[in-house]
């Protein structure tokens, strides 16, 4: 971003601001009082800018301060060391910004691979995620965002993959207990594709400190809403989307109908959400926020 642009952006934000507090009827903000479910966005609606140093993760959280968000999810790709930790100076002063501008910061993530059968690859990714549940730690984010293995697979290849990521699972949630993390494995089509899989998984391991990473957008299914219901036990945390996939295409999210799951579910907690466009999220970011907002009331 240049900085007659970086400039024009940080300036439209406070007549961001304005026009949605102006937009609240008393009704409304009594009711987002008295509603427990916060909005969280998630840092990857601007992965192309932040990858490119367009933005700054301190300009996301103002960002997120002017358009409503109650908090941020920050993945480690966007600090400065990733996939190795920051140093604690880079934690603690986004930790800092973000406490001065009331933004919660609700998780963190990595992109590890459980898959390997290669022991020395497989104990490199188990580490990046051991690390990282300390940065989770510091940073105060509760949730540190996983994910199982990139390819899905059945049969016999299922069963063995499925080994390795208890094993490399099992060696993690020894960490996050002593450090009161919660691993959340987001489901991605990737190795977990149904609600019945993500339950199989994560069941059979058993743990307070694992759950899912609820995201709406990518089970494989003809009818997903079905399945984000099943998994609903399972949920520590959310990805609402602005599309999912209906009989393996991509359809826009009946939004209305996702969110009424959601309010029903007895989730408490933020509920973060992503665009995908990477057209313009500086404008289409708080769009989708304000139909997800009404939706959540």
């Amino acid at each position: 971003m240049s900085d007659f642009n970086r400039r024009n952006f940080l300036t439209a934000l406070p007549a961001l601001s304005m026009v949605r507090a102006s937009s609240f009827s008393a009704d409304e903000k009594k009711s987002d009082r008295n509603n427990r479910l916060k909005i969280s966005l998630n840092a990857y609606s601007f992965n192309d800018m932040l990858m490119k140093k367009l933005i700054s993760k301190s300009e996301i959280l103002e960002f997120c301060a002017k358009t409503g968000f109650d908090a941020v999810d920050m993945t480690g790709y966007y600090f400065s060391t990733y996939p190795n930790t920051p140093s604690d100076q880079e934690i603690f002063d986004f930790k800092r910004k973000a406490h001065e501008l009331g933004i919660e910061i609700s998780g963190t993530g990595v992109r590890n691979e459980f898959s390997y059968a290669d022991q020395v690859a497989l104990d490199k990714e188990i580490d990046i995620v051991i690390r990282w549940i300390e940065v989770a730690a510091k940073l105060g984010a509760p949730v540190l965002r996983i994910f199982t293995a990139k390819q899905y697979c059945t049969g016999d290849e299922r069963k063995r993959v499925n080994e390795r990521i208890h094993f490399a699972l099992e060696k993690c949630l020894q960490k996050a207990a002593a450090y009161g993390i919660i691993l959340g494995i987001q489901n991605h089509n990737d190795f977990l594709h149904t609600a019945d899989e993500c339950h199989e998984l994560i069941g059979g391991i058993n743990n307070k400190w694992l759950g899912l990473v609820l995201d709406t957008g990518t089970f494989v299914s003809n009818d997903p809403y079905e399945e984000i219901k099943k998994c609903l036990p399972l949920a520590v945390n959310w990805q609402v989307k602005e599309k999912l996939l209906l009989n393996g295409v991509q359809a826009y999210m009946d939004l209305p109908k996702l969110c009424s799951i959601i309010k029903g579910s007895g989730y408490s907690g933020n509920v973060p959400i992503e665009t995908l466009g990477f057209n313009d999220p500086i404008n289409e970011v708080p769009v989708f926020f304000e139909k997800v907002r009404r939706e959540l009331r």
